[in-house]
C-alpha cells in the first residue's frame, strides 16, 4: 500500500513540476513579447520639409579617421547638434567612403535625433570615392533654420569646370552677382573626380572664400576626365523681387517659405523607372504644397554616364521648360539601395495660392 502512496504522490509531483515549468515558460514567453512589442523602430526621415530661406544656415561636420562608420557617424552629428545650438535641422547629407552599409547612417540619424527628441530633417546619403582623410569614413553636411534671419534670403550656387580655379571663379561671380553678405560665411560643398585633386581644390577654396565651411570628396573611384563641381550657399543682403531671382548658376530665394527634399532614389536602368523617380519626388513636393514645376534647385546624382543621360532626357517632362531649375548633375558612387541608379534632390517654391 506505501508503495501506491509512494507512486502516486511522485506523479503528483511530478505533475506540479511539469505544470510549473509550463507556468514558467508561459510568463517568460509573454515578458518576451511583451519587451519585443515595446521595442520600437526608429521612424522614416520625411521626404520633404519647408523653411524660411531668410533663417538658413549651413554646417559642416569635421573629418575624423577614429572607428568606423558608425562611430564617424555619431561623432559628426554630435557636433552638428553642438555647432547647431539648438536651432532646427532642414536637411542632412552625408557623403560615405569606404565599405561600410549606407543604410546604418539613416538608422543613426533617426535614433540619435529621436534621443534628443528632435524632428527629424530630410536625409540624402551617398557614397563618394574618397574622403581627403585618412581612415575618414563620413562627411556631414546640414542646412539648419535659425531662430533670427542671417540676411534677407539664401543665395543657391552650382557650378562645375575641369579645374578647380574656373569652378570656384563661376561660384564667386554668382555670389556676387546675387548680393551675397561679404561678410557671412559661405557655404561649399565640392566634388573633384580624381584624388589629387582634392587638396588644390581645398587651397583655392579657402583663398576664394576665406571665411567658408568647406567639404570636399573624390566624386567616383574610377578614373575620369577632369572634373571639379562645387555647390554654395550664402544669405544675400537684399530680397529678391516676388520671392525668387533665378541667376547663370544659381537662385536667390527670398519667398516666405520654400520645400526641401531629401534624396529620391530611381531603381533600375529602364526609361520607365527614371519617370517613376521623377513621378515620386513630384508627388512628394505636391503633399509638401509645392511640385516639381516649380523647383528652382535640382540635383541628380548618378552613378555612371549613361544614367546621367537617361536622367537629363527624362527631366524635362517635369520641370518648367521656360524656367528650368538649377543644379548639377554629378556622378558618385554609390547610394543605399543596390538596384539604385539616381537620386534626386530639390529646392522648390511653394504652388501659387499654397
Amino acid at each position: 500500500m506505501m508503495s501506491v502512496f509512494r507512486a502516486v504522490g511522485m506523479a503528483a509531483a511530478v505533475m506540479l513540476m511539469s505544470e510549473a515549468a509550463a507556468d514558467g515558460f508561459q510568463r517568460k514567453k509573454k515578458q518576451e513579447e511583451e519587451i519585443t512589442q515595446t521595442l520600437e523602430l526608429p521612424p522614416d526621415p520625411p521626404a520633404a520639409v519647408t523653411a524660411d530661406p531668410a533663417r538658413l544656415a549651413f554646417l559642416q561636420a569635421p573629418l575624423t579617421g577614429r572607428g568606423l562608420l558608425s562611430r564617424q557617424t555619431r561623432e559628426g552629428l554630435r557636433a552638428l547638434m553642438r555647432s547647431a545650438h539648438g536651432a532646427r535641422f532642414v536637411r542632412i547629407r552625408a557623403f560615405v567612403a569606404g565599405t561600410g552599409d549606407l543604410r546604418r547612417v539613416q538608422l543613426i540619424v533617426a535614433e540619435t535625433f529621436a534621443e534628443k527628441k528632435q524632428p527629424l530633417p530630410v536625409l540624402t546619403v551617398a557614397q563618394v570615392g574618397m574622403l581627403p582623410l585618412e581612415g575618414a569614413q563620413v562627411q556631414l553636411e546640414a542646412i539648419i533654420e535659425q531662430r533670427k534671419p542671417a540676411g534677407a534670403g539664401t543665395v543657391f550656387a552650382a557650378a562645375a569646370a575641369a579645374t578647380p580655379q574656373e569652378t570656384l571663379e563661376r561660384i564667386r561671380k554668382t555670389l556676387q552677382q546675387a548680393g551675397a553678405l561679404a561678410a557671412a560665411p559661405v557655404s561649399l560643398v565640392c566634388g573633384a573626380s580624381a584624388a589629387d585633386l582634392l587638396e588644390p581644390l581645398r587651397r583655392a577654396a579657402y583663398q576664394a572664400f576665406p571665411r567658408s565651411a568647406y567639404a570636399g570628396f573624390q566624386l567616383q573611384r574610377i578614373p575620369a576626365p577632369p572634373l571639379v563641381a562645387c555647390q554654395a550657399a550664402a544669405p544675400v543682403a537684399k530680397p529678391a523681387e516676388n520671392g525668387v531671382r533665378r541667376l547663370d548658376s544659381g537662385v536667390v530665394l527670398s519667398a516666405p517659405k520654400i520645400v526641401i527634399s531629401g534624396a529620391q532614389l530611381a531603381f533600375r536602368y529602364e526609361e520607365r523607372d527614371a519617370r517613376l523617380a521623377y513621378q515620386r519626388l513630384d508627388k512628394t513636393l505636391q503633399q509638401a504644397g509645392s511640385s516639381l514645376k516649380q523647383a528652382v534647385v535640382l540635383h541628380v546624382y548618378p552613378l555612371s554616364s549613361q544614367l546621367a543621360a537617361l536622367a537629363r532626357k527624362v527631366q524635362p517632362e517635369f520641370v518648367d521648360a521656360a524656367r528650368p531649375p538649377a543644379g548639377l548633375v554629378l556622378p558618385l558612387e554609390g547610394l543605399p539601395s543596390l538596384d539604385g541608379a539616381f537620386a534626386l534632390e530639390a529646392v522648390a517654391l511653394p504652388a501659387p495660392g499654397s
